[in-house]
């Protein structure tokens, strides 16, 4: 994959029974609970130092998506959560996320 692009990418729907709707370089995405996410990524990353970025949406409203520990992040798998205004973790109809870094 050439310098500069997204390693991996996911768009997946976290309500009810977790689905990936398309993605390059993702195995799966592992439901934790309400609004608790793991992203498993196919080929691993060249570190656990890659940036990942997360976005979700949801009829609900203003929501946020945030890495759950940075500390729990691996070259295979980052964990992440989302939230709603009120700071509540909540399920998520619409998630994206993508991840930029050097394939191993």
């Amino acid at each position: 994959v050439v310098n500069g692009s997204a390693k991996a990418w996911v768009n997946w729907n976290g309500t009810g029974t977790v689905a990936i709707r398309d993605s390059l370089n993702v195995a799966s995405i592992t439901d934790n609970g309400t609004g608790d996410y793991t992203t498993n990524i196919s080929s691993a990353m060249g570190n656990a130092n890659y940036c990942y970025t997360a976005l979700g949406g949801d009829t609900t409203g203003s929501l946020s998506v945030r890495i759950e520990n940075p500390s729990n992040r691996t070259t295979t798998t980052i964990d992440l959560l989302a939230y709603d205004t009120s700071v509540d973790v909540i399920d998520m109809q619409d998630l994206n996320s993508l991840i930029h870094g050097d394939l191993a």
